[in-house]
């Protein structure tokens, strides 16, 4: 079935499965071979050079090895890169193996340089920081890109919404900025729903597969969609050396997941705005960091981006005892890192993700980030009013009307007493 004509919805429901009829199947199957028979010495000798130079099975060959090539996840691949309107995508173990990976495949002939503009989520942060992959790395605002570049650049990094504090940053002109530098995208909180950076001249457009992708908290990945072949081959060539595999059970439920990305998306973003407005008129709330709210002043919701997702940052007027009233105090909510799930979680980007950042590019003690899921907008909002207004000993709010849970249970036990 064809999808690059389809609307996106239906691309998520239907990409990557195109050789399940072939199969006589209907749900996608798992492939869990980590060895595959070899048609004969030479072909099987040619099928591995052509994977391990960053190439697909040939037709007439065989797939060798689960380290260079798997079909589960390469249903997953062809998926994604449908989503984000790439010619390809590169699935990892993990968002970091993906930005590794990345930078591995960029940082090469002579050209060891990155220029990353921060705010970025905290652990690519400290990974350019450290200089651990042999990098040295300019850290600068969205318009100083220009003026950052050097003869020795090889990779542009941004991140947009931005992790935590939802910065937005216009990738178009950062390519043009760029000029003949790649630029890599974390669209991570954007999601392809939301937002499709190749399409705005990005070369690379990154993703934690673990968070909205997959979106139940139970697998973690990363992968890459890319603007040309050859760079999807070298990232190929990275994970076949490295090992970063994303195993092919996680690439069955992230592509399971895709199916109802947009749903998901759009339900949460819904969520997202009322929780974002009731905190922005909040006493104790000092600034709250939604896109949009601040009246979107250079036009990138609708341009760039075809809504402000389901991300919320909130910076409390009493600092770090304020920040941790509300995360102590939640019982709907979940403190615990990650995002992009169907349950809510809230959490403190400096004392946790973004903790190994340079002090000066660490958020704020007061600031607190909110990760909307599918509950009742209504029931979150209780749940942070009553954790902001200090009333412990609250308990999870129970479903609400005759059908109720908690109703049949208390019926229950008044028969039984009578």
């Amino acid at each position: 079935m064809r999808t690059d004509e389809l609307r996106i919805d239906s691309v998520a429901v239907h990409a990557g499965r195109d050789d399940l009829p072939g199969f006589g199947v209907h749900a996608l199957p798992i492939d869990l071979s980590t060895t595959n028979p070899l048609p004969d010495i030479d072909r099987g000798g040619t099928s591995y050079e052509v994977m391990a130079s960053g190439g697909q099975p040939p037709e007439d060959g065989s797939a060798v090895y689960a380290r260079l090539w798997n079909p589960t996840v390469a249903r997953f691949e062809t998926a994604l890169a449908r989503l984000e309107r790439a010619p390809a995508a590169v699935a990892f173990s993990s968002g970091m193996a993906a930005m590794t990976a990345a930078l591995l495949a960029l940082t090469r002939d002579g050209r060891r340089h990155v220029v990353a503009v921060r705010p970025l989520y905290g652990g690519t942060d400290h990974l350019l920081a450290s200089g651990l992959l042999g990098t040295s790395t300019t850290f600068c605002r969205e318009e100083q890109v220009s003026q950052a570049i050097r003869p020795d650049t090889a990779v542009v990094i941004v991140e947009t919404p931005a992790n935590p504090t939802l910065d937005l940053a216009d990738i178009a002109a950062m390519a043009a900025q760029a000029d003949a530098v790649p630029v890599l995208v974390d669209n991570t909180f954007a999601t392809p729903v939301l937002q499709n950076p190749v399409e705005l001249g990005a070369t690379l457009v990154l993703h934690s597969a673990t968070k909205y992708l997959g979106g139940h908290g139970d697998v973690m990945g990363g992968v890459v969609a890319c603007a040309g072949e050859e760079t999807a081959a070298a990232l190929r060539r990275v994970r076949a050396v490295t090992g970063a595999l994303l195993h092919p059970i996680g690439a069955y439920l992230l592509h399971r997941g895709l199916a109802t990305l947009p749903v998901r998306v759009r339900r949460q973003q819904q969520s997202a705005r009322q929780v974002a407005d009731w905190l922005a008129r909040h006493q104790l709330a000092e600034a709250v960091y939604y896109p949009g709210l601040d009246g979107d002043p250079r036009g990138l919701l609708g341009r760039q981006m075809r809504g402000p997702g389901a991300m919320v940052s909130v910076l409390l007027r009493g600092g770090l005892e304020h920040a941790r009233r509300l995360t102590d105090g939640v019982r709907l909510f979940t403190h615990a890192v990650s995002l992009g799930g169907v349950d809510s979680l809230l959490q403190h980007p400096a004392a946790l993700t973004h903790r190994p950042v340079a002090a000066q590019a660490r958020p704020p003690q007061g600031l607190v980030r909110l990760s909307i899921g599918l509950e009742d907008p209504d029931d979150l909002i209780a749940d942070l009013d009553a954790a902001l207004s200090h009333r412990p000993g609250r308990p999870v709010p129970q479903p609400r009307g005759p059908a109720g849970h908690a109703q049949r249970a208390a019926a229950l036990r008044r028969s039984l007493v009578s």
